[in-house]
């Protein structure tokens, strides 16, 4: 017959679990009232009196805008792509390069390409577009990248 192997370790008391737990009944060693003796803590439950809490501490946003997404594309119309050479692969890259764009917020909030103005010349658009924009380029003979 084999042998089990000896505890190390006691399991945690169960409170909470009645007097059959082995940790009594009615308040569990929990104290008697107030949050802390709940079955559940709110996540902003600190349990002791502080000057300023948590919560009060983060910065308060108000108002429209609150629940949307933080930061948008900084968009670029089509016709500002006139500057560049016929048959430029345009990506984030050249865009900076050419002045178009501001590096920093380039590569912080990306770029989007919207169907404003009137695009002369062929180009290879690596960047996301709008629907109207993407028809637009490809009515003008450019080439849009789909998965961009």
């Amino acid at each position: 017959m084999e042998k089990l192997p000896k505890l190390l370790s006691k399991g945690k008391k169960r409170v909470g679990r009645g007097i059959g737990s082995g940790k009594g009944g009615h308040t569990v060693g929990r104290g008697q009232k107030g949050q802390k003796s709940r079955a559940n803590l709110g996540i902003l439950f600190e349990g002791i009196k502080m000057k300023k809490s948590f919560i009060k501490k983060l910065p308060l946003k108000r108002g429209k805008g609150k629940f949307g997404p933080k930061d948008k594309p900084i968009v670029i119309n089509m016709g500002e792509l006139n500057f560049l050479p016929a048959g430029t692969k345009v990506d984030l890259a050249i865009l900076i390069k050419e002045g178009i764009v501001d590096e920093r917020d380039a590569k912080a909030f990306g770029v989007k390409i919207l169907g404003g103005g009137k695009l002369t010349k062929k180009l290879n658009i690596l960047l996301p577009t709008s629907k109207s924009a993407a028809k637009k380029l490809e009515k003008a003979g450019s080439k849009v990248v789909k998965d961009a």
